[in-house]
């Protein structure tokens, strides 16, 4: 069973698509999107040995920031995609009604608190 109330799933929505919108702005700091993937800019500050050493941990700290965030995003585009196919609060493991109260807190949750770990 998914969640019937249009005034619980609008306020949802609205909540899923300004943290999307959130997060691609923040992946657009780090990242340059090609398709729809992003790619970690490597920054460029100069040619000695210490600007190239901070070069490489600067862009392995955007990877590693890049891939949290890009998960973040796909977690997103799933809810919205469940809202639209009216599947939404129902979790992708044991297939029962995520909790309200953690949707609430976790618009994005694609499982139950149960499966979560």
């Amino acid at each position: 069973m998914s969640y019937k109330d249009k005034d619980f799933l609008k306020r949802q929505k609205e909540k899923l698509l300004l943290k999307r919108n959130n997060l691609n702005k923040e992946l657009g700091k780090i990242a340059k999107k090609k398709g729809n993937r992003f790619l970690a800019i490597f920054p460029n500050f100069g040619k000695s040995e210490d600007e190239n050493a901070e070069e490489v941990e600067q862009y392995t700290d955007a990877l590693s920031l890049q891939r949290e965030l890009e998960k973040q995003l796909t977690d997103v585009n799933i809810a919205l995609e469940k809202i639209k196919k009216n599947r939404y609060g129902i979790c992708e493991n044991c297939k029962k009604d995520i909790n309200k109260k953690r949707l609430l807190v976790y618009p994005e949750a694609i499982t139950c608190l149960k499966c979560s770990k």
